[in-house]
């Protein structure tokens, strides 16, 4: 079916990514609160085993799980020497820090509660790491706050984010975060203590906010709230749910006149997916964030984020557009990031093909296996689909469309559906063409032969002459948002 999202995501390509293009490179955010110090250290070099090129120093550890599991979720086996460096980046105590240059030192202080969080979700996709695992998995219960939640870095006030990634680490190494607590507060006790619930205007109701504001309240966070709702659903980033809701997800039901502030954790993640599919509709299937002093743009990292929670959560039908649109409009937010292919990003473009079950080798044109695989080491080992498309397709950095061959089945629009429209003009037009004439030739032997038999006992025998129609294929078009730089993860 022609969708507006596919039918728009290359003649808007342009335009949207021109207005993109004066942000900052890197979106893959885990946390607004991970902001650079006063005096930033000066620039790392990022090692050989680290997928990306540009300065790990904020982001180092979030890009690398990041990778790792998505290239983990299409059966890339990656090199030891990544896997090595993930897991010698953890700190005795279990927990990970952001980078750490000199891994024979960890000052506590500098552990991140989303580095790690990811870091186990990558190593429980890879499988083998039950140490590993087990370890960070003790760091979250230590460093879990009295009201449940978790902050970027521990001694903070929590947020939604860092307790929703913490929420889906646990989840994806089989601990029940109900029983993850601190002074009676569950970890779900700890996240729904951000979504706002019938006291809120009805149009922010079942969103998650980062944090309260100064007097108590809360305002509707778009990427707090799609993190937040993969986790409210069950899930993790390797998204493999196959529940399918018969009807889109339902807002909070609230009676009037209610003033009940907290939602009930059975209807989390329906209120919180109802708010993120509002926002998706209204905004042309994506998520939109207002930088302070910058103009409004398209927040990449938060629409594959609420893709990825929609489909856990039941909804893929709700999540096709905004995973079409990703797919026409993500290529140089993956790969034309400030060190050339950001990993973070290609990597949620990974996921989110794989959540949506979209062809990765051909993603709006491009090979996002690929484009992920060629910004680290080169891995031991890759699947049969992934061998040959790398033999059409050698770099994975192909732009939208360049790639399409076929009638487009995952976004922008391919100039085979031109192609196939034409067609049908054309032979319509021909057809219509004939009948006219064949209709004209009725009435010429109508008026030339009034006596003759009705043609009901003496069919014509003239044949319509033949239409002619012709088309053509249309040029194909190539449709940073991100992160201050001193964090790579905002």
């Amino acid at each position: 079916m022609l969708t507006a999202a596919r039918l728009g995501a290359t003649s808007l390509a342009g335009l949207l990514l021109a207005g993109a293009a004066s942000a900052p490179a890197l979106a893959d955010t885990a946390s607004p609160a991970a902001t650079a110090p006063a005096s930033a250290p000066a620039a790392q070099p990022a090692p050989a085993e680290l997928y990306g090129k540009g300065d790990p120093t904020y982001d180092g550890v979030w890009r690398q799980s990041l990778a790792l599991t998505a290239l983990a979720g299409a059966k890339v086996t990656p090199s030891d020497k990544a896997v090595g460096w993930l897991t010698g980046q953890q700190c005795a105590d279990g927990g990970w820090p952001s980078y750490r240059a000199d891994t024979a030192a960890c000052d506590p202080k500098t552990e991140d509660s989303n580095a790690t969080a990811v870091a186990i979700q990558a190593l429980s996709a890879l499988g083998g790491h039950q140490e590993a695992v087990g370890k960070g998995v003790e760091w979250l219960r230590n460093n879990q706050n009295a009201d449940g939640t978790w902050s970027f870095n521990p001694g903070n006030p929590g947020d939604a984010n860092s307790t929703g990634l913490a929420v889906s680490a646990l989840l994806t190494a089989h601990t029940d975060p109900a029983a993850v607590a601190k002074d009676g507060k569950s970890a779900y006790d700890g996240l729904g203590g951000f979504q706002l619930g019938c006291a809120s205007p009805a149009a922010q109701r079942g969103a998650f906010a980062y944090q309260p504001g100064p007097d108590g309240t809360l305002a509707a966070n778009g990427l707090a709230t799609a993190q937040a709702a993969l986790a409210a659903a069950g899930g993790g980033l390797l998204v493999t749910s196959t529940d399918r809701a018969e009807s889109a997800p339902k807002a909070l039901d609230c009676p009037t006149g209610s003033t009940e502030k907290t939602v009930p954790r059975a209807h989390s993640a329906e209120a919180a997916t109802a708010y993120l599919r509002a926002q998706l509709a209204a905004n042309g299937q994506h998520l939109m964030q207002a930088l302070p002093g910058a103009a409004p743009a398209p927040d990449f990292t938060a629409t594959a984020w609420a893709v990825l929670g929609l489909i856990q959560a039941g909804h893929p039908q709700e999540a096709a557009s905004a995973a079409d649109w990703l797919a026409g409009n993500g290529y140089d937010w993956a790969a034309k990031g400030k060190s050339g292919t950001d990993p973070s990003a290609a990597a949620a473009m990974l996921l989110v093909a794989q959540a949506a079950k979209l062809d990765p080798y051909n993603f709006g044109g491009t090979d996002v296996v690929h484009l992920l695989i060629n910004a680290g080491p080169a891995p031991k080992q890759v699947p049969a689909a992934a061998a040959s498309a790398a033999s059409d397709n050698p770099d994975g950095t192909k732009a939208p469309g360049s790639g399409i061959t076929e009638a487009d089945d995952n976004s922008g629009f391919s100039p085979i559906w031109l192609v196939g429209i034409g067609l049908l003009i054309g032979v319509g037009g021909g057809l219509l063409l004939s009948l006219n004439r064949r209709r004209g030739a009725h009435q010429q032997d109508a008026e030339a032969k009034p006596d003759a038999s009705p043609a009901v006992d003496k069919p014509a025998t003239d044949q319509p002459e033949q239409g002619t129609s012709d088309s053509g294929k249309p040029e194909q078009g190539t449709p940073d948002d991100g992160k201050p730089e001193g964090d790579p993860k905002k």
